[in-house]
């Protein structure tokens, strides 16, 4: 639970948070899931505190796509591993298929990553889906900002919702796609288009042998090697997260690419584009497609939205506030920001 109003302070809350204490960090990530008004209001406060003294580059965001089964939380798992030999804290948001009974997350990733309890350096969170297309639910990239500020690095795990999961590619900075040999998956993604997203691909399950291999071979030939989004090539990866195989390499490719952003000084600049997408999304889905045409449209509301330095819930509610005064005053007139 989140604390009283009376006693909440979203400074110390901020400041506990980048400095990676988990009963902050776990009461950060409560109050951004808590929908009360009373709770928004917080979680906005908190909000701009931590983006007030984090920079925009901070951590490296790393998203793991692909069909279920994949073994994209095995993997997690072992990748975890490998990071904290390294020294790294690690944050981990699983989005799981959500319960038709509460509404919840299952938790089926968190039970599968085997991470230790005890490790202050590992923070895991589940999260339901909540019946959206593309395999996030809206609180994954607030949510994001606060493990951000707190970790070295960010998995963002996908529910494996199939051809149409690729808004993690509108959310991270690297993603990584997950796939299964012998499924038939891979050539489905292939027609689907989905394998221009990922900026890694990684063939699991390479303990399968010939049939591994095969998916290996398929993969690396009928992919188009330069990502769309950079001087970037996208590498086909072998793993075996039970084996513990290739673990190693593929962290090793996901800091490079990385450390690619960086070298290039264009990781802020994508961030907020992010959250530009984050927000029309929310827009689109609370007033449509004419609420955004009140806007200006969504290639003037995205130029804008990156440009404005307001947090995150407070740019969200001030066009919120000013589409419903606009319903009210049942105009028909563009708003101007």
């Amino acid at each position: 639970m989140t604390s009283p109003a009376s006693s909440f302070d979203p400074a110390q809350l901020a400041a506990a948070v980048r400095r990676g204490e988990r009963p902050a960090l776990a009461q950060a990530l409560n109050l951004l899931d808590d929908r009360r008004e009373g709770s928004r209001r917080q979680a906005a406060d908190f909000l701009r505190q931590l983006e007030a003294g984090q920079p925009g580059d901070s951590g490296h965001l790393i998203g793991m796509t692909g069909p279920p089964g994949a073994g994209k939380s095995s993997l997690t798992a072992a990748l975890i591993t490998v990071w904290r030999q390294r020294g790294l804290r690690v944050g981990v948001l699983a989005v799981d298929p959500s319960s038709p009974i509460s509404g919840g997350a299952l938790l089926g990733d968190r039970l599968r990553m085997k991470t230790s309890a005890d490790d202050d350096g590992v923070f895991i969170r589940s999260l339901a889906c909540r019946g959206e297309f593309g395999g996030l639910s809206a609180e994954v990239w607030p949510m994001s900002l606060v493990m951000l500020a707190a970790s070295d690095l960010v998995i963002i795990e996908t529910v494996g919702v199939g051809q149409r999961e690729i808004d993690i590619s509108r959310m991270c900075d690297t993603t990584c796609f997950v796939a299964q040999p012998g499924s038939g998956d891979s050539v489905q993604f292939l027609k689907a288009g989905i394998l221009e997203v990922p900026h890694v691909l990684v063939v699991n399950k390479e303990d399968m042998g010939a049939v591994a291999r095969r998916t290996l071979s398929e993969l690396g030939t009928a992919l188009g090697r330069a990502h769309t989004d950079g001087n970037w090539e996208v590498p086909v990866l072998s793993a075996s997260a039970t084996a513990g195989t290739g673990v190693e390499a593929l962290a090793d490719t996901l800091a490079l690419h990385g450390k690619a952003l960086r070298d290039s000084k264009c990781l802020h600049e994508r961030r907020r584009q992010y959250r530009a997408q984050w927000l029309l999304k929310r827009l689109q889905e609370e007033f449509g497609s004419h609420g955004i045409k009140r806007l200006g449209g969504e290639p003037d509301l995205l130029r804008q939205l990156a440009e404005q330095n307001l947090s995150l819930f407070e740019q969200h509610e001030a066009l919120r506030q000013r589409l419903l005064g606009a319903a009210a005053g049942d105009s028909n007139s563009t708003i101007n920001f």
